[in-house]
């Protein structure tokens, strides 16, 4: 594990640090508490604290507090504070301030190693229900509620000026294949469709059926548009293979570029009405959002989509 390790004494820190790396672990020590939660806010990998209780600039358990607001549900952060003060009030306030665990000062290093193995422990159940909570599980890309909470941010971005682009794509009679393959035919058509679509950097979830969303942020319409014709081309040259059959499949595309006062809702209405009309002018196409349709109005993530069409 990466372990951010925070104590005011340069001795301390010498001496757990190579506790630590004894044990395997990345250690980036600090003197500072400030300086320390910098640093955990700007790199993700890390998977662990381990601070004093003794600090300047802050107290180690206003370090914890500080760290636990740091940690979201996508983000776990094991936290271990480290004190010679056993009381236990002391105790329960560490805990209840948002430490994970409580070690001795100094620590004795078999017993940090058994605690951060059960940091390992804890960190991997975590990220292992953060995956099930996030990814759809067919195709491995986010669900439709990741989807959106990623959604958010990189609106919250265009809002601030950034480009940002969405890509509404759909299997062209999906029912089709289902009906005359069988639905595990289906199920490898989305699977197939996915590993193309996963190539592309973009923020993407399947919205439900055989229907995917893409963000492209920092890319104006017309590239996003591009690189869905792109996307079209690769969809259309697939074979798959299944149940002793080669099957194929085709497109068709919606595309649309955030504009001022949009909400990703919004955003996502207009790709999804120039998808429709990608539909209906026959398919295996991509159609571009050329204006802000006059009926739109912001309205909750879970109605912005319209059922899958065939």
């Amino acid at each position: 594990m990466r372990i951010v390790l925070v104590d005011t004494s340069r001795t301390v820190l010498k001496c757990v640090g190579r506790m630590l790396e004894a044990g395997g672990h990345a250690v980036i020590p600090f003197t500072d508490g400030h300086e320390a939660l910098d640093y955990i806010k700007t790199h993700p990998d890390i998977a662990a604290v381990v601070t004093s209780a003794e600090l300047v600039s802050m107290t180690g358990i206003e370090m914890c507090w500080e760290t636990r607001l740091i940690a979201n549900n996508r983000r776990p952060i094991y936290i271990v504070l480290m004190s010679s003060n056993y009381d236990r009030a002391h105790l329960a306030e560490a805990l209840d301030m948002g430490a994970d665990d409580f070690i001795g000062k100094p620590p004795i290093a078999e017993e940090l190693y058994a605690r951060l193995r059960a940091a390992e422990r804890f960190a991997f159940m975590q990220n292992e229900l953060i995956r099930l909570a996030t990814t759809d599980p067919l195709t491995g890309v986010r669900n439709r509620r990741a989807f959106f909470e990623r959604a958010k941010e990189a609106s919250a971005h265009a809002a601030n000026g950034g480009a940002l682009s969405a890509v509404m794509l759909d299997i062209d009679h999906f029912k089709k294949i289902n009906d005359v393959h069988g639905h595990d035919a289906g199920d490898e058509a989305l699977r197939a469709v996915t590993r193309v679509i996963a190539e592309y950097e973009a923020i993407t979830g399947r919205l439900g059926g055989e229907e995917f969303a893409m963000l492209f942020e920092n890319t104006a319409l017309a590239e996003a548009a591009a690189l869905a014709e792109q996307l079209r081309q690769e969809l259309a040259l697939l074979r798959i293979e299944t149940c002793g059959k080669v099957i194929t499949l085709t497109c068709s595309f919606g595309v649309s570029q955030w504009q001022k006062g949009d909400t990703i809702d919004t955003l996502l209405k207009r790709a999804d009405a120039a998808l429709y009309e990608a539909k209906h002018g026959g398919r295996n196409r991509v159609v571009s959002a050329n204006k802000i349709l006059s009926d739109l109005r912001p309205q909750a993530s879970s109605g912005v989509i319209r059922s899958a069409r065939h």
